[in-house]
């Protein structure tokens, strides 16, 4: 796809899969970055071997600039944005906070693509989070970027179409469609956005409400708790941190049973793959 080069040049923040997603719809529409800042390169599998980010790698693979900064507030950092003649930033996934400072460098402001209808579920895990705590419907929001978290004015939002029968969907399924949803309407904001078309529109900050940072240890699963309230952490926990809980065998020792696919059966949990610690995935009704 040739580059839209009617468009103010752009310098994109983002790091996991989730903003490749974002920026493989936005190359469809002609609309590719000349700059990309993403996170430093991080010790990656049992051989701890220093590796980039998926969005440095998907950079790197078009001669895009890359650059990793260990912090954005760093005087180098600023001045680097300051002269790449970027007028339009957009962040997707970055994983930083980013200061005023950078902020309020571009003449067309810093656009973030956030996996949730804003302003429910502002923070840090929008998607997992309306798994979990079934927020249903979902979407994504293309809004402006502002000290406060995730408040700033929108500039187009709309919900995903997920069938009552998929719900509760599995995460790993809801990050990509939520990211390629997000990249589509960016694509289609940004033209608008430049050319004066778009009123941000303020949020209501009196209906907010917030998703909570997913810690490993939220994985462990009661099997007496509620059927549809563990299908919904299973979905939602689903990659990472993963759902697992412990049974005893015969000699008495506890085994970390981790859980990989259920479903509800006769309002029970049917729990269908599993991987027993120290084996491999199998049926859960050939290891009981």
């Amino acid at each position: 796809m040739m580059q839209n080069n009617s468009l103010p040049k752009i310098a994109f923040f983002g790091t996991p899969n989730i903003a490749v997603w974002v920026l493989e719809e936005l190359e469809k529409k002609g609309i590719v970055p000349s700059l990309v800042i993403t996170n430093p390169d991080t010790p990656q599998g049992r051989k701890l071997i220093l590796t980039e980010t998926p969005v440095a790698l998907w950079a790197t693979g078009r001669n895009i600039p890359v650059h990793k900064p260990v912090t954005l507030r760093d005087d180098t950092v600023i001045t680097l944005l300051r002269e790449s003649g970027c007028e339009l930033f957009i962040v997707a996934a970055y994983g930083k906070i980013i200061p005023e400072s950078i902020l309020d460098i571009p003449t067309y402001k810093t656009l973030n693509v956030h996996p949730s209808l804003l302003p429910k579920l502002r923070g840090a895990s929008p998607i997992r989070s309306a798994i979990l705590h079934n927020v249903f419907p979902t979407g994504v929001s293309i809004m402006i970027l502002t000290k406060g978290v995730d408040e700033g004015p929108i500039l187009a939002q709309e919900e995903e179409e997920i069938a009552l029968t998929e719900w509760p969907i599995q995460g790993s399924i809801l990050d990509e469609r939520l990211a390629r949803h997000g990249g589509v309407l960016l694509a289609q904001t940004i033209p608008q956005w430049v050319a004066g078309e778009i009123v941000p529109q303020e949020q209501d900050h009196s209906e907010a409400t917030f998703s909570e940072k997913i810690t490993k240890e939220m994985g462990l699963i009661d099997l007496s708790d509620n059927p549809e309230t563990n299908l919904r952490k299973i979905r939602a926990f689903d990659g990472w941190p993963g759902t697992y809980f412990f049974h005893t065998d015969a000699d008495g020792s506890n085994v970390r049973i981790k859980i990989i696919d259920a479903e509800i059966n006769d309002s029970k949990l049917n729990i269908l793959r599993i991987i027993p610690e120290g084996k491999k995935e199998m049926d859960y009704k050939d290891f009981m």
